[in-house]
């Protein structure tokens, strides 16, 4: 059960008749020597992990270590009367960031700075859907695999690619498990994945003083919006036109095209506006007060 390539990885599903989640917790058994009850057993906790973070982040009493963040989760949320699958998912990715910025427990997934694309998409579309925690869990090893072969042939770190790298990873991983969980192919899952990174191809990593807040928070939730629409558009039969792999190598040879201010260095983009830099002036000197 070895793949490193979206190529590979759809040849072992059809070859096997299995889904993507299966190849990975097959491959997972294989490369650790593990019984399949504690790996299914670890994926739970991590789940668990990721749904009491989205509870912590919509109750609205967190507030970020540089104090930029805090309740914006709560605040939209009090602002939905419709409660719609996209306008739940944003708020609950927002709660997440809320979780991870005030020292909270998360899980990465692919990073910290992108860890509330996941759950804020899994949690909204459970509650929707009805589905069961193992059908969840089971989805999480799908976006498993596609962030694996991501960090196979490229990477997820926003100081290496940019943020396209951490949230766009996160929202590919994502709208790959959707599509699973509603029924959809392997080769659909892959297709979801590819127009997710070509909708966020060049996306900076520019964070406000250096934390992981602004323009963070926002952008895990519309990405995890965006994770939904294209998971939409794989299952209506939308072919992407570019194949997941050669997608996966746009993303990284863009984000070596990045100039390093764009890359989590904080200076560029976002944070070296005006306002951005006087909000790092404010942080460094509540931190000499203290």
């Amino acid at each position: 059960m070895k793949f490193k390539t979206g190529a590979a990885l759809l040849e072992q599903c059809e070859k096997n008749h299995i889904t993507i989640s299966e190849a990975m917790i097959r491959r997972e058994m294989e490369i650790s020597g593990t019984e399949r009850a504690v790996i299914l057993e670890r994926m739970g906790r991590a789940w668990q992990i990721m749904k009491d973070a989205v509870q912590e982040g919509r109750e609205g009493n967190l507030r970020s270590i540089g104090g930029l963040i805090g309740g914006e989760s709560k605040k939209l949320l009090d602002h939905i009367s419709s409660r719609s699958l996209m306008r739940k998912a944003a708020a609950y990715a927002m709660g997440v960031l809320e979780v991870n910025a005030s020292m909270g427990l998360i899980v990465a997934a692919p990073t910290a700075g992108s860890s509330g694309v996941i759950p804020g998409v899994f949690m909204s579309v459970q509650e929707k859907e009805n589905f069961t925690d193992e059908q969840m869990m089971l989805a999480l090893f799908n976006a498993g695999a596609v962030g694996y072969l991501i960090t196979q042939n490229a990477t997820v770190a926003g100081a290496e690619g940019g943020c396209q790298a951490e949230i766009g990873s996160a929202a590919a991983m994502a709208a790959s498990a959707v599509v699973e969980l509603m029924g959809g192919t392997p080769e659909q899952c892959l297709a979801a994945a590819s127009d997710v990174i070509s909708s966020m191809l060049g996306l900076v990593c520019d964070p406000v003083a250096g934390l992981v807040e602004i323009p963070c928070q926002k952008r895990n939730a519309t990405a995890a919006c965006n994770a939904l629409i294209c998971a939409e558009m794989a299952l209506a039969g939308i072919a992407s036109p570019i194949p997941f792999d050669e997608m996966v190598t746009a993303m990284y040879r863009v984000g070596c095209s990045i100039p390093y201010e764009l890359r989590e260095t904080a200076l560029g983009g976002v944070a070296a506006t005006p306002t951005a830099c006087a909000l790092c002036d404010q942080i460094l000197c509540a931190r000499n007060n203290k």
